[in-house]
């Protein structure tokens, strides 16, 4: 849906207002004193003076077309203004009331009501339950909060699902000096959606930056599309999406799925669409600003010039957090810098260049030109922030900051400028920025480091989606015959290998000749399963025998897998797990095993969890997820996540594995699950073997939807 038309209206009408609503009168004061250069008609059914002018009693009084109705009537008479301003040609409404969907069953069947009204005459509404909008960069603002002095017009655009945090948001924004180019409160998001506004964000000029407050993720298939056109429009989006805690999602309930909570499947997911998560409305707001100031990052090596020996050590600890680097300087800036620090200082990286900036002015700043310069930095992190307090003579301040914009200008590599603690911009500090172009400045070191990190990430993942194509969902296929319930080892195992991915080879016997057979011609050692129906993990019942090594251990194991399975359910219409046989496989040893899962997520579908397999999987949940489709370089960027991913890389002596050929046979394996269709629930190989170049699924378990 288009909502150009709805930020950009010429004439706008306030239908409901009233010297009684603080609402009221702050949404037309709002566009009187932020520079609406429209019309403004107020509508009031009883006519008269309101906020001293006169007020029309209907929309149809009014003389003159009208391009937005801001609605604050009840909530019962809402649609009825809606069919008024729909027969007068009024396509776009902003619904401040009320009392809809938020408020239980007769408010939400009021709400549809408007939906369905809306989709049948192409309405635009924002809303119901919602403040409104700043539109900063067109000088529009119907928000019916105040609107704090002055209105900082910037390129950040702040999409909010949340009224009540928008005000708070903004004079956050403000007090870092950060300018708007859009601000919506979305409301119940009935007919206009988040994703609708970043659409209209990702192409508006003014805007460089989306930042988002996500309580929910109503569309995740719309909100995929439209972040990988921002991603690669290249503008950020930065957002900070709630419920992370237990009490706020649900967690999945296959056996994968214990591994993959709600919240975990939209963490991977807004990392592979390139979406910045943050954890605070703080960090909304500055990490939007520097990617606003800067743009994508060219890498993590990090070079800190700062006046505070203190200072320095906090950065490195913190640039460690967020895997930045801080490497030694080049031989040469190191001699360089020697020339200018003095000798009590140290010169390393980060550089405190010492408290004697306070008697030489311009230390920090040449000191600064030498570490921009040199070639084993991406980038320069400089401990500064603008003046506080404008002083009696304010002309050597500007002098200093203006030569301290101009080297930030002229440098090599990006300067991000940081201040020592998360404190507001004064008036004179920002027109101190204003006047002498003083870039961007970063709130805190705490704050600051989280967001480099983060537009460091964001470029990296934006380089990425940009060298590869998309990963393209394999074709979908029919369901295998009585694919319904828990498909145990034999079954699933089958399923893989006619699809041409690696699977140990086994044979299913009913009897203790034929599985000595089976031994006998794969070669000792080998290994024994039970083989049952509905059976989602053997090892519950013992139901596995492993390093049998001649007939006799194989007889004998035989014989305890069979009494493993209660004589109940084998027979028809036991309720137990359906004895098939035994599965006689030879045995695997070595290598490292890894466990491969795809689980449905109920919201955004199919999602892969590699990790560590085995035993362990569950007591040591290391494992990467990601959201299908995905393509080798994805699970090979996956599988570096691993925090046991030393293992994959040969540790203490072990085989390194090709992670490369680990990657290729774990995307086939995604891939084939996307072919099985929606009655997949879940599919796991536990493990997949990794020896070298060898990459073998050495157990495996489908479970089917079970019909309606």
């Amino acid at each position: 849906m288009s909502v150009e038309a709805l930020f950009n209206p010429r004439s706008i009408a306030l239908v409901g207002a009233t010297d009684k609503s603080g609402w009221s009168i702050s949404t037309l004061l709002n566009l009187r004193t932020h520079g609406f250069a429209g019309s403004v008609h107020l509508v009031n059914p009883r006519g008269g003076v309101v906020h001293g002018s006169p007020a029309f009693r209907s929309l149809t009084e009014i003389p003159e077309p009208v391009d937005l109705a801001y609605v604050m009537v009840p909530t019962t008479a809402v649609l009825g203004v809606l069919r008024e301003g729909t027969k007068l040609g009024i396509r776009c409404y902003v619904i401040l009331t009320a009392g809809f969907g938020e408020a239980g069953e007769e408010g939400a069947r009021l709400e549809s009501e408007i939906a369905a009204f809306a989709a049948e005459n192409s309405l635009v509404i924002l809303g119901p339950n919602g403040n409104g909008y700043i539109n900063a960069a067109a000088d529009v603002t119907p928000y019916g909060l105040p609107i704090p002095e002055p209105l900082l017009r910037g390129s950040v655009g702040v999409v909010l699902q949340s009224g009540a945090l928008a005000s708070s948001v903004l004079a956050f924004a403000q007090a870092r000096n950060v300018g708007i180019s859009l601000l919506t409160s979305m409301g119940n998001e009935s007919v206009v959606t988040v994703t609708d506004v970043i659409d209209y964000l990702v192409d508006d000029p003014a805007t460089k930056v989306v930042a988002l407050f996500l309580e929910t993720i109503r569309n995740p298939a719309e909100f995929a599309r439209v972040a990988r056109r921002a991603l690669e429009a290249g503008k950020p989006i930065v957002a900070l999406k709630i419920g992370r805690s237990k009490l706020a999602s649900h967690t999945a309930q296959a056996h994968t799925g214990a591994l993959v909570g709600d919240d975990d499947v939209i963490d991977a997911a807004l990392r592979q669409l390139g979406v910045i998560r943050v954890r605070s409305l703080e960090d909304l707001i500055i990490t939007a600003g520097l990617l606003a100031s800067t743009g994508p990052l060219p890498g993590r090596r990090v070079g800190v010039v700062t006046p505070s020996g203190g200072a320095s050590e906090i950065i490195a600890d913190r640039a460690e957090d967020e895997g930045l680097e801080l490497p030694p300087f080049a031989p040469e800036t190191v001699a360089r810098l020697a020339e200018i620090v003095p000798a009590f200082g140290n010169v390393a990286n980060p550089l405190d260049v010492t408290g004697y900036v306070l008697i030489d002015r311009t230390l920090l700043g040449r000191a600064l030109e030498v570490v921009t310069a040199d070639p084993e930095i991406d980038l320069v992190m400089l401990l500064s922030e603008p003046p506080r307090i404008a002083p009696p003579d304010p002309a050597p301040a500007f002098a200093l900051y203006s030569a301290s914009a101009r080297r930030i200008a002229e440098s090599p590599v990006p300067v991000v400028v940081v201040s020592n603690v998360l404190t507001d911009v004064t008036e004179f500090g920002r027109k101190v920025q204003q006047e002498t172009g003083f870039p961007y400045v970063v709130g805190g070191i705490e704050h600051g480091l989280h967001a480099i990190g983060a537009a460091v990430r964001w470029s990296e993942a934006r380089a990425r989606a940009l060298a590869r194509p998309p990963a393209v969902p394999g074709d979908p296929r029919p369901a295998p015959p009585g694919a319904t319930g828990v498909w145990a080892e034999h079954r699933a195992s089958a399923l893989l290998a006619a699809a041409g991915l690696p699977v140990v080879p086994s044979t299913l016997v009913s009897e203790e000749s034929e599985a000595v057979a089976a031994a006998e011609g794969f070669g000792y050692p080998v290994v024994l399963k039970i083989a049952a129906e509905g059976l989602g993990h053997k090892s519950d019942i013992g139901g596995v025998r492993l390093g049998l090594s001649g007939p006799e251990e194989v007889r004998e194991a035989f014989r305890a897998l069979i009494a493993a399975v209660p004589p109940a359910a084998t027979a028809a219409g036991g309720t137990g797990p359906a004895l098939a046989g035994v599965l006689v496989q030879p045995q695997r040893s070595g290598g490292v095993e890894l466990l491969v899962g795809l689980v449905r997520d109920p919201a955004w579908g199919l999602t892969l969890a590699v990790g560590l397999g085995g035993i362990w999987v569950e007591v040591l949940r290391d494992t990467a997820l990601r959201v299908l489709p995905v393509d080798t370089a994805e699970v090979r960027l996956a599988l570096s996540e691993l925090r046991g991913t030393a293992l994959l890389q040969g540790a203490r002596g072990g085989e390194p594995a090709d992670l490369d050929a680990v990657a290729e046979v774990v995307a086939r394996i995604a891939a084939f699950a996307e072919t099985l269709g929606d009655e997949l629930e879940s599919l796991e190989i536990n493990p997949l073997l990794v020896t070298g170049s060898r990459v073998e699924a050495l157990d495996a378990l489908v479970t089917w939807r079970t019909p309606g």
